[in-house]
Parts: structure tokens; sequence; C-alpha cells
């Protein structure tokens, strides 16, 4: 299979507006993790402050603040030619004007809120067949924080809380976006002691690599495999190719679950993974060109 010539950026949010409530963590409700760093590198990857950027607001439950959100930020960097895409329903993911902005953007940012709104409205849909289309075969990008991000993977988390999270049953998965393969997706990751719920995914799973976005932190995929780490904070993988016991399969739900032998590797900005190989760098390599 040829290798994506786009590229995605997942980022583990900060309790940015819009993003679904969990007990117990405050949402503070703001974007400033975007302004510096991370934001300004999802701007240089889509062309510039040229570029034509669709911001996709339909996991969140409050989507014209958001976008507004998203709009002021990429301004404050200098991006004038930035709309929101207002698709609330599968009704609406079919309309030819959303689908033609599809087609003519440089790149797209889903903001966060719930996943599951993300796979239930574009699932099977033509927007989605295009966004895909376009990642493997044209310079175009596709971005997401929180919830955008984890909706990117074929497999998704969709649901767990963290306190019961190595408990059979509670944490709940389903089919995302499938813009990755083989991969798990999951953000707020150390605010939020999200790990257990990331390693049962994996146990689940043991083919995927779980990849845990910390806040003002995330990945940017190119070629398909090879992940940078942008932002501030930390990004954990796990890696269940190598696990020896494991009983999840066994276990009625409702009970603890034990897993031997997964593999940990955590990771900071300008770090490397090669999600092929399974392999850590400490500093960026270059990518394959072709001969």
């Amino acid at each position: 299979m040829n290798k994506p010539k786009g590229k995605l950026i997942a980022i583990g949010g900060n309790e940015d507006k819009g993003t679904e409530s969990e007990p117990n963590f405050e949402q503070k409700n703001n974007l400033n993790f975007f302004a510096l760093q991370i934001l300004s590198r999802i701007c240089h990857e889509m062309g510039g402050k040229n570029a034509k950027i669709e911001v996709i607001t339909s996991a969140s439950s409050i989507p014209v603040e958001v976008g507004g959100n998203y709009i002021d930020a990429f301004g404050k960097l200098g991006c004038t030619n930035v709309n929101v895409m207002d698709i609330r329903n599968r009704e609406d993911a079919t309309k030819p004007e959303y689908i033609e902005r599809i087609k003519k953007c440089d790149g797209i940012m889903m903001t966060g809120g719930n996943q599951l709104r993300l796979s239930t409205i574009f699932g099977g849909t033509e927007i989605l067949e295009i966004l895909q289309h376009r990642y493997q075969h044209e310079n175009f990008v596709i971005a997401g924080t929180s919830a955008g991000a984890m909706a990117m993977s074929n497999t998704m988390i969709y649901q767990g809380s963290s306190s019961g999270a190595l408990i059979k049953g509670e944490v709940k998965i389903t089919t995302g976006l499938a813009l990755m393969g083989d991969v798990i997706i999951d953000s707020h990751f150390d605010k939020r002691g999200r790990f257990g719920r990331l390693a049962q995914a994996v146990a689940s799973n043991p083919s995927c690599i779980g990849i845990g976005l910390g806040e003002d932190t995330g990945v940017l995929l190119s070629e398909g495999y090879l992940l940078e780490i942008i932002g501030s904070g930390l990004v954990i993988l796990i890696d269940g190719h190598h696990i020896r016991h494991n009983n999840i399969a066994d276990l009625q739900e409702g009970v603890p679950i034990s897993i031997e032998n997964l593999i940990v590797h955590v990771l900071t900005k300008g770090n490397c993974y090669d999600l092929k190989s399974r392999k850590f760098y400490s500093e960026l390599i270059k990518e394959s060109k072709p001969a």
C-alpha cells in the first residue's frame, strides 16, 4: 500500500470549549495552549497564513461558540481564510455546500466534544470518503483535538471512567473514522489518569499501539507511520505486541484484568516513533524518499 501523502495532527486537548465534561475534572474553557506552538504548527503544515481551513465543530455541544473561538485563535496567527462547517447531523453532512468546501480546502480542524458524534455523523458519508482520499493522495492535513483526535483511529474509545479503567467492561470501544490503522488514541491522558483505560483497550486489541496524548501536546503523523511529538507535555505509547499473559477474554464483566509485558514509552517534544518498526527515536528522523 502506498504511503499517504497527507498528514494527521492529533492533539490531547486542554479542556477547550465544547469538550464534554467529566466528573472530578474542572472545565477551564480556553484555547490558550494553541496560540503559540500547536496551532501555529497546524497553520504551517496546512500552507501558512493564506491556507483555506475548515473547522468542524460536530463533536461539540456548543458548536457556535467553539467555532468562533477557533476563528479568533487562527486569526491571531494571521490566518483569515478560516470557516466553520456547522454540521450537526447526518443530513447536514450530505449538503452539497459542505461537500464542495471539503474538496477545496487545504486542511480541516476537528474540535473537541464527543467523539461518538463524529463517528455517527460522518461514518459512511461522502465527506469522510473525500477526507480519506485526500489524505492518501494529496498534501492534505487533518487535525483534531481531544474528541477530534480520538476519532481519527479505526479503533476508538468512546466511553470509560479513569477510576474503573482496569475493570473488564468499563472501557467501551467502537469504530472511528479510520484515518489511522492499528492505533488507539486517548486524550487528556496524564491530567485525567487515563493509563488504565488505554491499557485495557490495547489488551483487547494487542495489534494496536496505544497513543496517550497529554494536554497541550500532540503527534504529527507523516507517511502513515512516522510520529513526531509536538507541544509542551507528554505522549505515552503503549505497545501490546509482546503481551504474554492476558486474561481479559476469560473474565466476566466487572472483574479486574491482568496483563503481562506491556511495553510503555514516554515521549516529549522532538522525540519520534516509527509505528511500523515500533522504534523510539530521541530526535526527528528524516522521512524516507521514494527511489
